[in-house]
């Protein structure tokens, strides 16, 4: 097997890694596919990296080497919702992932599946089948699929148990199956022999397109002698066949494992016909001279032959969903970074000459120190010309130094691209990558990084209009939910907010406690349509709203229908859905009324946890004549009440009745602790990421 970068930082998890990567060849070979990915959930368990794969050329997998949770890609849907998804065809894919399908425009099948072990989810599984394979999965590969995830789940599961977990490299293994297997030299002299013996030209790549066979025929047609070849990536020792073109029929026949085929001129004009044969990994190329007439230079050689341009068009698309500086860096980290090879980059900004580094990838706390608030640099003796507006490139550690002087020797990098961000004309920052060795900038990728500059701009200007917007947001919902909850003897209480996914970080959901005596309080708990500004004023008068009625001694059914009548004149466009609770913590008594809202929990000492049962009336808003029942349940000493809001259930698929069980099957308060552990226990159960709607969670507990 081929292990450019071993993964697995533990010397323990060397060996359970070797596992994951035989279990990948197996389901690989077991179900009939011709491509496969292993996905591990990293420590922050908000993102998928990239541990080994089979049957995919090592550009394409550095580009999907980390993924995160929230990017709508069919692993990290898979994951989010614990489920087996099925892609027939590349337009079944793009129906549900454009992106996807516009990065990868060729045919194949797919299917994305979770690894998980005891009920927890440790990473995810990919793999692929040539287009037209089958209109579905049969049983069988369904169940070889699950049975396998099982026991990668299970593999991860127990060295994560041992403290050796099995985590990515730097660079995902690419896996060779073939090398795993000793040879016969007999047989490979026989094959040699028998190619050379054929009229075209022969070469074989390995699943890191290196050159791992070529008959003499083949090094002839393609002007290099088999040691020039044998051992080098093809590109790099044939640089007139790096062309986007030529490479995009490549990727075509590994992705949808069909033949494809390719024109290329040599330098002296000379055509070639390449024939593309995608194996299970690797590549068999057939080389044949055409005869057709030499076409005049200068065709393909304007275009941007370095550019990867899958690579840019997938972070484009990406860059769409960016909604802070840190997502623009960390998007272009995962997508940029390991294709060109830098090793850290940043967004610096401007604010009253000093600098401010707006998000960072790969430098250190110290260097990111350094450079927030220190002076702008000022460039010494400027060339005829400099326009500060466009990139400039640095290929050593004295270049840079000899145009910046006043470089702080925390910057210990040794090449720089430094790549203005330009909006309409107006700069508005600049984005540095940077490079742990030399590294001499070709024109191709200078033109790369120029693009790269541009689609970045764009990015970091939605990003920092978002900030702002969102700044302004969290302030404004902060300053409706309850900063803190009143204390009231006998009775203990928690709360627990958690906003969405990003790009939709304030909503309407609301929660609060009203002291009405001594021994007397109301819970409530609602959920406000929207999430926008909207969404979060409205959420502030119904709280406002629900507190008057409530102080003035109305009974639960009676504040719902107040406070309905007010929403259905303010807003009659805009729905809500509310629980109201009054607790009597002298007489044990509960009384509750509900808007359309779902129900809340109770676990009382020696009964096992159950749903209560309440009378959900119309949300507010909608009739302004609806009426609200009051229903009275005993409220034992040492009860334990939850509310909650939809976000803590809802989930794509799933009936809301079955997860409203399962919310009370794992709802078990055990004696003594802390009520907010148990409200974190509630929020955190799901996998982080996988939120799509606010979360809010009240708990409650009478004194025993």
């Amino acid at each position: 097997m081929t292990r450019p970068d071993d993964g697995g930082s533990a010397p323990g998890a060397a060996n359970e890694s070797s596992r994951l990567d035989e279990m990948l060849i197996e389901a690989v070979y077991d179900v009939g596919a011709h491509m496969g990915i292993v996905y591990v959930l990293d420590e922050s368990h908000r993102a998928l990296r990239m541990v080994s794969s089979i049957g995919m050329p090592v550009t394409i997998a550095r580009v999907w080497a980390r993924i995160r949770l929230s990017d709508p890609i069919p692993v990290s849907l898979s994951v989010r919702d614990r489920r087996l998804m099925w892609f027939r065809d590349r337009e079944s894919l793009a129906r549900d992932f454009p992106a996807v399908s516009l990065a990868l425009p060729y045919p194949f099948a797919m299917a994305t599946a979770p690894l998980s072990s005891a009920g927890v989810i440790w990473g995810g599984l990919t793999l692929a089948w040539p287009a037209g394979h089958a209109a579905d999965l049969t049983e069988r590969q369904i169940d070889v699929i699950d049975g396998i995830c099982a026991r990668m789940g299970g593999l991860m599961r127990r060295a994560s148990e041992r403290g050796s977990p099995i985590t990515a490299g730097h660079q995902p293994r690419i896996l060779d199956p073939v090398r795993a297997h000793r040879r016969d030299p007999r047989a490979a002299l026989a094959a040699l022999q028998s190619l050379e013996a054929l009229p075209e030209g022969y070469c074989h790549l390995d699943a890191l397109t290196r050159v791992t066979f070529v008959n003499a025929h083949a090094a002839d047609l393609l002007d290099a002698s088999a040691a020039e070849l044998m051992g080098r990536r093809l590109y790099a020792a044939v640089p007139w066949l790096d062309d986007p073109v030529y490479e995009d029929r490549y990727r075509s026949a590994v992705v949808s494992h069909q033949a494809t085929h390719f024109t290329a001129r040599r330098p002296d004009g000379r055509e070639l016909l390449i024939q593309c044969y995608p194996g299970v990994p690797g590549m068999t190329l057939r080389i044949t001279p055409t005869a057709a007439t030499p076409r005049p230079p200068g065709g393909r050689d304007r275009r941007l032959r370095s550019a990867r341009l899958h690579e840019m068009l997938h972070l484009a698309t990406t860059l769409a969903r960016a909604v802070s500086a840190q997502d623009v860096v960390d998007l272009v980290a995962d997508h940029v970074v390991p294709v060109y090879g830098a090793q850290a980059l940043a967004i610096l900004t401007w604010d009253s000459g000093r600098i401010r580094v707006a998000a960072s990838r790969g430098y250190g706390k110290e260097v990111v120190e350094e450079f927030d608030g220190r002076p702008m640099l000022r460039r010494a003796h400027p060339p005829s010309g400099y326009d500060p507006r466009k990139p400039s490139f640095y290929a050593t550690r004295d270049e840079l130094l000899q145009a910046y002087p006043d470089v702080p020797q925390t910057a210990t990098m040794e090449a720089w691209a430094v790549l203005p961000l330009v909006t309409s004309g107006r700069p508005i920052g600049t984005c540095v990558l940077a490079f742990d060795r030399p590294h001499r900038f070709s024109r191709e990728e200078r033109a790369a990084f120029t693009a790269l500059g541009g689609l970045i701009a764009q990015a970091f200007e939605r990003a920092w209009l978002y900030d702002n917007k969102h700044q302004l947001a969290q302030c404004l919902q902060a300053s409706l939910l309850p900063r803190n909850l009143p204390e009231i003897a006998g009775l203990d209480v928690a709360a627990r907010y958690v906003p969405a996914m990003p790009g939709m970080d304030i909503g309407g959901d609301f929660y609060d406690l009203i002291r009405l005596s001594d021994t007397v309080a109301a819970a409530v708990i609602g959920d406000v349509q929207g999430h926008d500004m909207t969404a979060a004023a409205l959420m502030g008068q119904v709280r406002t709203a629900i507190h008057t009625h409530a102080t003035a001694g109305a009974t639960p059914g009676e504040v719902l229908a107040h406070t309905n009548r007010l929403m259905s004149e303010l807003t009659p466009d805009r729905f809500t859905s509310c629980l109201y609770l009054r607790l009597d913590l002298a007489e044990h008594v509960a009384c509750l009324a509900s808007a359309g809202h779902p129900p809340p929990l109770i676990s009382s000492p020696g009964v096992p946890t159950r749903i209560l049962d309440t009378v959900p009336g119309t949300l507010l808003g909608i009739d302004p004549d609806a009426e609200y029942l009051t229903a009275e349940l005993p409220l034992p000493p040492g009860s334990v009440l939850a509310l909650y809001t939809d976000g803590l259930i809802e989930q794509p698929g799933h009936d809301l009745g079955e997860a409203i069980t399962e919310l009370a099957a794992r709802f078990a308060p055990e004696p003594g602790l802390p009520l907010d552990d148990l409200a974190r226990s509630l929020i955190e159960h799901e996998i982080p990421g996988a939120q799509a709607d606010d979360t809010a969670v009240l708990v409650l507990r009478t004194a025993p």
